[in-house]
C-alpha cells in the first residue's frame, strides 16, 4: 500500500509508511546476510588455497633436489654427509690410516636391524681398537612405510642432531634406534620417544628437547633428504643384482661389501683391506 494514496487517512498513511520502512529494512538485512555469506565463502576458499600453496612450498623446500654441499649438515659430518666414529667413541672422530667402513642405513629398515645384530659388536671392537673407522650414512628411503609420519626422515634428522650437538652420545643413540626399532608399516617412534632415547644415550636434556619439539627435523630434515638423494643416485652404491640402491649398503675402503650377514666376514674384509 502506497503512502501517496489520497484516500488514506493520516493514521493509515503512518502505518503504511512504517510497513514500507520495515520491508525496506528486511530487504537490507537479507542483502547484508547474502553478502556476508558470499564474502565468508570466498574467504574460506582463499584460505584453503593459501594453505595448499603453503603446504606445497614447504614440501618443495624439503624435497627439492638440493646437493649436500648446499644444506645444513651436522658439524661432525664429512663432506660426503657421512658421520665418522673412531676410537674416541664420538661422532666426528676417526682412526687415522685405518680402513673405513661406510654403512648406509635407514632406521626403519628391518634388514639394517639385522646388520646391526650381526655386526655391531665386531664394529665396536674394531673401532675402539683403532683397526677401523666406521662412517654412518643415515638415509630415508622408507618414509612411505610409516603411515604418513615420515619416520625415516625424523629418525635420520634426530641422529644428525645428536651427532651435531652431543657427538659423544651418537654411537649409543645409533644403537638405541635399532634396539628400539619400530616395524615397517607402523607410525614409528614419536618425536618424544626419539628424544627420550637420545637422553638415555647420554645426550643432555636440552639436546633431547630439540628432538621432541621438532627443531631437529627442521634443522636436518633437508640433510636427510639430500643424503638420500646422493646415495640413491650414486652408481657405485647400486646393487649389481637389482640395479638400485637399498639399505643396508656397506662399503669397506671403497669396495662394496655384500657378505655382511655372515658373522666375522666383515672383520675379515677389514683385515684384508688393512693388509693391502
Amino acid at each position: 500500500m502506497s503512502t501517496k494514496n489520497p484516500n488514506m487517512t493520516k493514521a493509515q498513511r503512518r502505518d503504511a509508511a512504517r510497513a514500507e520502512a520495515l520491508a525496506l529494512r528486511e530487504k537490507e538485512l537479507q542483502r547484508d546476510k547474502r553478502n556476508r555469506v558470499i564474502t565468508l565463502s570466498v574467504l574460506a576458499v582463499a584460505l584453503v588455497a593459501l594453505a595448499v600453496v603453503v603446504w606445497v612450498i614447504l614440501q618443495q623446500g624439503q624435497k627439492k633436489d638440493m646437493p649436500l654441499a648446499d644444506v645444513t649438515m651436522p658439524s661432525t659430518a664429512q663432506e660426503s654427509g657421512g658421520i665418522p666414529v673412531g676410537a674416541d667413541g664420538a661422532a666426528g672422530t676417526s682412526n687415522e690410516g685405518a680402513p673405513v667402513i661406510d654403512v648406509y642405513l635407514d632406521y626403519m629398515c628391518p634388514i639394517c636391524g639385522q646388520f646391526e645384530q650381526v655386526n655391531a659388536e665386531s664394529i665396536d671392537q674394531m673401532v675402539s681398537g683403532g683397526d677401523a673407522t666406521v662412517v654412518y650414512h643415515p638415509v630415508a628411503i622408507l618414509d612411505d612405510q610409516s603411515a604418513g609420519t615420515e619416520y625415516s626422515t625424523r629418525a635420520a634428522a634426530a641422529a644428525a642432531w645428536v651427532a651435531d650437538r652431543a657427538p659423544e652420545a651418537f654411537p649409543a643413540y645409533n644403537a638405541a634406534l635399532f634396539t628400539n626399532q619400530p616395524g615397517e608399516g607402523t607410525e614409528g617412534l614419536t618425536d618424544e620417544q626419539l628424544a627420550s632415547y637420545a637422553e638415555e644415550a647420554g645426550a643432555p636434556a636440552d639436546v633431547a628437547s630439540g628432538i621432541s619439539d621438532g627443531t631437529a627435523r627442521d634443522t636436518f630434515g633437508q640433510y636427510a633428504y639430500s643424503a638420500t638423494q646422493a646415495a640413491t643416485t650414486d652408481e657405485a652404491l647400486q646393487n649389481p643384482q637389482t640395479g638400485g640402491f637399498g639399505t643396508p649398503t656397506v662399503v669397506v675402503d671403497g669396495e662394496r661389501f655384500d657378505n655382511w650377514s655372515t658373522a666375522g666376514a666383515l672383520e675379515e674384509a677389514v683385515t684384508a683391506a688393512a693388509g693391502s
